[in-house]
């Protein structure tokens, strides 16, 4: 893993996959640098970030079913995403378990995933923002970045002119 702060103060945890260290420190190194972010120290933000099991549901489910049949397998949190979708948070050890009782229950789930997931974001917005989606696009460019963590919470405006740009 490399990690370090984007523009804005934001946390920024890479995992890499690679068969050369060298070439790929050069690559993140370089990434950050360019889009305006500083790589740091082994340890400087992994420990904002813990590990949680990530569960999305497909749209249109019933809330009081995902309720039950995620709490009675022990998930710690349900959310409400967009249209009739849910988020649901567990203990990695229980991401199966809780997965399997949305299924038994009727409930699609369109995904489930082992993520880092941070304590607290940080809100972005204007120059800051634009120079995060920069860096995180340069990061998702380098071929042996696996997944791209960060703690920002991105203006809706800024996305929108970023991918207008």
């Amino acid at each position: 893993a490399m990690e370090g702060y984007g523009p804005g103060g934001v946390a920024i945890y890479c995992d890499v996959l690679t068969d050369n260290r060298n070439r790929a420190a050069g690559d993140i190194r370089h990434a950050f640098t360019k889009g305006g972010g500083n790589l740091g120290t082994s340890g400087c933000v992994a420990y904002m970030f813990n590990r949680r099991g990530v569960i999305a549901t497909g749209s249109g489910v019933d809330e009081d079913t995902v309720m039950m049949a995620a709490i009675d397998a022990g998930a710690e949190d349900v959310e409400g995403i967009g249209d009739s979708a849910f988020e649901i948070v567990t203990e990695p050890a229980e991401l199966e378990a809780v997965a399997k009782s949305l299924e038994e229950a009727g409930v699609s789930v369109a995904s489930e995933a082992v993520l880092f997931v941070p304590d607290s974001r940080v809100a972005v917005t204007g120059e800051d923002a634009m120079g995060l989606l920069r860096l995180l696009d340069l990061l998702d460019d380098c071929d042996d970045v696996q997944t791209v963590y960060h703690n920002a919470d991105i203006a809706a405006d800024a996305i929108e002119a970023y991918s207008n740009s």
